[in-house]
C-alpha cells in the first residue's frame, strides 16, 4: 500500500493581517492537494525545531514542499508559482512574485510592511524558543 504524501506546511505570523490574508487567498489546495498552516506564535513544537535549525520566523515565512524547507522570499517565490491562478488575488501574487529576481526585490518590502503593521497594532516580534519539549518526533 502506497503511504499518502505528507501535506505541504505553511508556517506563517498569525498575528500579521497581511501574512494571515495571504495565506488564506492563495488557494494553494487547488494545485498541491492538502496544506496545513501553522501559526509561528503559536506552541507546536515544531516552530521552536524550525528556529533551532536557524530559522527567523521575522525574517521570512516558510514553506516545507516535498520534504524540503523554503524561507522567505524562496518560499514566496515557490508559492506564487504553484498557487492557483483562478482567482485575481492568484494572478496578480503569481505576476508579482513567480520570478525569482523579483521576489528576492520584493520580499524586503513585504517584511517591513509586516513590522511596520505589527507595530501599529502593538504586537511584538515572533519570540525564538530555542528549547522545544522533547516528543521523540525529530521530523517537522
Amino acid at each position: 500500500m502506497k503511504e499518502a504524501p505528507t501535506p505541504a506546511l505553511i508556517v506563517y505570523d498569525g498575528d500579521c493581517i497581511f501574512c494571515q490574508s495571504y495565506v488564506r487567498f492563495m488557494r494553494l489546495r487547488e494545485t498541491i492537494g492538502a496544506v496545513e498552516l501553522l501559526d509561528a506564535r503559536s506552541a507546536d513544537p515544531r516552530v521552536a525545531r524550525f528556529q533551532k535549525q536557524g530559522f527567523d520566523l521575522n525574517e521570512g515565512m516558510l514553506f516545507v514542499f516535498e520534504d524540503r524547507i523554503y524561507h522567505g522570499d524562496e518560499a514566496a517565490n515557490l508559492l506564487a508559482i504553484l498557487s492557483s491562478s483562478s482567482s485575481l488575488f492568484g494572478r496578480l501574487n503569481r505576476a508579482l512574485l513567480s520570478n525569482r529576481t523579483a521576489a528576492r526585490l520584493i520580499y524586503p518590502l513585504l517584511k517591513a510592511g509586516r513590522r511596520a503593521t505589527l507595530r501599529l497594532r502593538g504586537r511584538p516580534l515572533i519570540q525564538a524558543d530555542l528549547d522545544p519539549p522533547p516528543d521523540g518526533n525529530s521530523g517537522w
